[in-house]
């Protein structure tokens, strides 16, 4: 009879914060902090930014675009990671990332303010696919999954206190100010994160730069082609204009995705390639529902600034318990299993958000959606710690960087896609019931399709005996 396998541990004094790890887990550590404040932050307001800049079939793009961006910083950042170190890209997306808020926080309309989530989200690309290489390079495989649920608890403060705090500054000053108010923590972000990620050098192994050159160009025109079929969902051209950009878009983003994954991403083949088809597929899942559980609660449910807040915050915790949760089953239990149960209750919180946006009072969303919480918790950290397993050594960078990438084009697809059905609803005279509806019920579909590819999955988690 075969053994079950353990939890992975370390050796005694190796841990997380043994001094030679300390401050690298504290930088980046603050780093996802900062990430976390931002994008609780400003997706509470988001509602009230559009009540003031108007042009609600852009709402999307707000979410869409910051993404977009985020997936050509992250592909850059893997290349750069993997030849000069993490340190650099790290550095210069804190700055544009700054800029981004900058912009956004004195934005007069709903355009420049997508052009700042633009510049913010290629600065932000940067931060996490960094962080996945210095975690591959300054952690032994035994201490990852412990490494991501510490990543997943850095969301517990910015959980409680950001949704809170954004409605505050929002009722008694202005949402402009939930931008502008981020930029302090940036900068001491960059000053505790840098210096540590400097000794985490380029790899071993560097891909050839026709190699690079050539993920670059792949990256600029999968951008290009998904943003034109994003474009397509949300075009007031007509359906002529609509369908000239999906012809346009879509063999240009195809052909762009096929070439730029491991090969047999798209058949779901075993190892790697599954891992990260299957992260996009959560991120879709789960990101495409998210972003509009706040327009949800205010506009279709005449809810509260503050019970968005509480909705969202309620969901940031249940992801850190779902996260904790993983790590200590994760190497018992293995990925196909712990990403099955993320899908199958990320699926069943999407039901029940289809009941709140049409006959539930407001406050059922933050039960509702905290049970996709704590799903995603359940999930996502065990795609993160099997991707690293299953990459070459020296590669990490680049297998970092594949995960990612499916990782923002999921949440750019799925935000993009519920974009579109709220510029259509927009269009036809819908109400915000009947958009977010549709919105949550296009949640459930992609939740079946991901419980199906979950099986996919290694079985055991990668690297770990």
């Amino acid at each position: 009879m075969t053994e079950a396998p353990t939890a992975p541990t370390a050796p005694s004094g190796d841990g997380l914060w043994a001094p030679a790890r300390r401050r690298l887990t504290v930088g980046l550590v603050m780093t996802i902090t900062l990430v976390a404040f931002e994008s609780l932050a400003i997706a509470t307001v988001m509602p009230k930014v559009e009540d003031d800049l108007g042009d609600l079939h852009l709402y999307g793009w707000v979410f869409s675009g910051f993404f977009l961006a985020s997936l050509a910083g992250t592909v850059l950042t893997g290349i750069l990671a993997d030849t000069r170190g993490p340190a650099l890209p790290f550095g210069v997306g804190l700055v544009l990332f700054a800029a981004g808020l900058l912009v956004g926080g004195l934005a007069p309309s709903m355009v420049v303010l997508i052009g700042a989530r633009l510049a913010q989200g290629f600065g932000a690309g940067a931060i996490p696919a960094a962080a996945y290489v210095a975690v591959a390079r300054g952690y032994p495989v035994a201490l990852r999954p412990r490494v991501f649920a510490v990543f997943s608890t850095a969301w517990v403060v910015p959980g409680l206190v950001g949704p809170s705090l954004a409605a505050v500054i929002e009722r008694h000053s202005s949402w402009h100010w939930v931008f502008l108010g981020l930029i302090p923590l940036v900068v001491v972000a960059g000053v505790i994160a840098v210096p540590p990620l400097a000794h985490h050098g380029r790899a071993t192994a560097v891909e050839p730069t026709s190699g690079r050159r050539r993920r670059m160009a792949l990256t600029a025109l999968l951008v290009i082609g998904v943003g034109l079929v994003l474009a397509a969902g949300t075009s007031d051209s007509g359906p002529a204009a609509a369908v000239v950009l999906v012809v346009v878009g879509v063999p240009a983003g195809v052909y762009a995705f096929v070439h730029l994954v491991p090969a047999g991403t798209v058949r779901l083949a075993p190892g790697l390639p599954a891992i990260v088809a299957v992260r996009g597929i959560l991120t879709w899942t789960f990101f495409g529902v998210d972003a509009y559980v706040a327009l949800a609660v205010t506009e279709a449910r005449g809810g509260s600034t503050d019970v968005a807040a509480a909705t969202l915050s309620a969901t940031a915790v249940l992801w850190t318990v779902g996260s904790w949760t993983q790590e200590r089953v994760v190497a018992r239990l293995g990925p196909r299993v712990m990403d099955g149960l993320a899908f199958l209750m990320i699926g069943v919180a999407a039901a029940a958000m289809v009941l709140v946006a049409t006959s539930l009072s407001a406050w059922w969303g933050v039960v509702a959606w905290s049970i996709g919480g704590f799903g995603m918790g359940l999930g996502y950290a065990p795609l993160s710690v099997s991707a690293l397993g299953s990459a070459e050594p020296g590669r990490e960078g680049q297998a970092s960087a594949d995960l990612q990438l499916c990782d923002l084009l999921g949440v750019s697809l799925g935000t993009g896609l519920g974009g579109a059905v709220i510029a259509l609803g927009d269009s036809r005279g819908w109400s915000e019931v009947d958009s977010t509806a549709v919105v949550f019920a296009l949640g459930v579909v992609a939740a079946a399709l991901g419980l199906a590819a979950s099986r996919r999955l290694p079985v055991r988690l990668p690297g770990v005996g």
